[in-house]
């Protein structure tokens, strides 16, 4: 952290300083014991020099080419390239799978356009018995089935 050493730290100068600390916990720089113990003074840390001296005998890290910073949504697929199977993202954080949200919407799709065959084959006296939903669910779930 760049600046006169005298200057009060913040609270995200703290929560910046502990992220370093968990990085380099990570990748085995430090046991978990000196972990918890800079973790501790970092948040009771009142000065930026402070929180410069826990990380003094660290290598420097730059936190947007982490590992975990990597894990980003897959790419758009463009013309001639299909795009992949990725992991994306919801507004809560958590990973989710595009393959189980495509065939979830299928299953959802066929519940949907069977039911309507139902219903029309029993409002028509059962004139309208023959399956046509499968000339949908079938050629949409081999589709699916075919992505990489």
């Amino acid at each position: 952290m760049p600046g006169d050493p005298r200057l009060r730290a913040s609270d995200a100068d703290r929560e910046r300083t502990v992220e370093l600390l968990r990085e380099h916990h990570a990748v085995g720089r430090l046991t978990a014991e000196e972990f918890d113990g800079r973790v501790d003074k970092a948040f009771r840390a009142a000065t930026v020099g402070e929180l410069d001296e826990l990380l003094a005998d660290m290598p420097a890290i730059d936190l947007y080419q982490l590992p975990s910073a990597g894990i980003r949504p897959g790419p758009v697929a463009r013309a001639g390239n299909r795009g992949h199977a990725g992991l994306d993202r919801r507004g809560d954080r958590r990973p989710v799978s595009r393959e189980g949200t495509t065939w979830g919407a299928l299953g959802a799709a066929s519940a949907l356009l069977i039911a309507l065959w139902v219903t029309v084959g029993v409002t028509t006296g059962g004139l309208a018995w023959l399956p046509w939903f499968l000339l949908i669910i079938v050629p949409w779930g081999v589709a699916i089935a075919r992505r990489p």
